[in-house]
């Protein structure tokens, strides 16, 4: 699953640790999520969306596996 944590981010003016602050999580595993190393819940992936007032489907990208 690809994201675009970081684009929103820069958006919105946000640290990679002022997110993590807002959604409970330490500034690594923003950095993880960001490089594609890490695929977070349904539950957080809809955190780390509220925050930026997006659908998680603007932020998160499910691949096509063929």
């Amino acid at each position: 699953m690809k994201n675009n944590i970081k684009v929103q981010r820069a958006i919105k003016g946000l640290t990679q640790e002022h997110l993590a602050n807002k959604v409970s999580l330490s500034r690594q595993t923003i950095n993880a999520m960001e490089a594609n190393k890490y695929v977070p819940s349904t539950v957080l992936a809809l955190k780390i969306a509220r925050e930026f007032g997006k659908p998680v489907e603007d932020i998160f990208i499910l691949e096509q596996t063929d």
